[in-house]
């Protein structure tokens, strides 16, 4: 009875971890999947999401940054966003992932800006390359959906694997909102 209380204890103690999907699917295979979680956020909705993600994957986080911010009042951002769209505008980044071969599978998230990426994501797709590599999409959104969000993404990278992207209204996804969908997604 003393040796069964222990191990009731722990089995216990581990119900309550985060569940990896991708490194619990590939134990013992030898053939552990590498996860970037890439995002650009600018009211933080989309930061929340990844961390949410990052928090059940296990995976590398990296913030997509501007070299020039954008401003903080919402007119003045929703106008500069969509001259910078309407434009193909691809804005300065300031960081780099200097290891982005290592990665095997790499979510990119974006808000919905004008039914498309933020112009720092397409900056951010079009600086390396992809091949052979499964990006993974999601984006935040105020009722827009997705959009072209997802499509706008496979446009820049024609040389990736796509998966079933997400779209999440705001940053309102329940714990099992993105459980269940990283579950479907067999990230192998």
């Amino acid at each position: 009875m003393k040796k069964i209380i222990p191990v009731m204890f722990i089995y216990a103690a581990l119900a309550f971890l985060p569940f990896n999907y991708a490194q619990a699917k590939n134990a013992g295979e030898g053939n552990m999947k590498k996860i970037l979680i890439a995002y650009y956020s600018h009211s933080g909705n989309t930061a929340k999401i990844a961390k949410q993600i990052q928090k059940h994957t296990g995976g590398d986080i990296f913030e997509i940054k501007t070299k020039d911010e954008y401003p903080s009042k919402y007119n003045d951002l929703l106008n500069q966003a969509k001259k910078e769209i309407s434009d193909g505008y691809k804005p300065a980044l300031i960081s780099k992932v200097t290891n982005i071969e290592d990665y095997d599978i790499i979510f990119v998230g974006s808000p919905n800006w004008w039914s498309t990426i933020a112009p720092a994501v397409a900056s951010f797709l079009s600086e390396y390359g992809f091949s052979g590599k499964t990006i993974v999409p999601f984006c935040t959104h105020g009722g827009g959906g997705v959009s072209r969000c997802f499509d706008d993404m496979k446009k820049l990278r024609p040389d990736a694997k796509f998966s079933e992207g997400k779209g999440f209204y705001q940053s309102d996804a329940s714990e099992n909102e993105i459980s269940d969908w990283l579950k479907k997604l067999n990230l192998q």
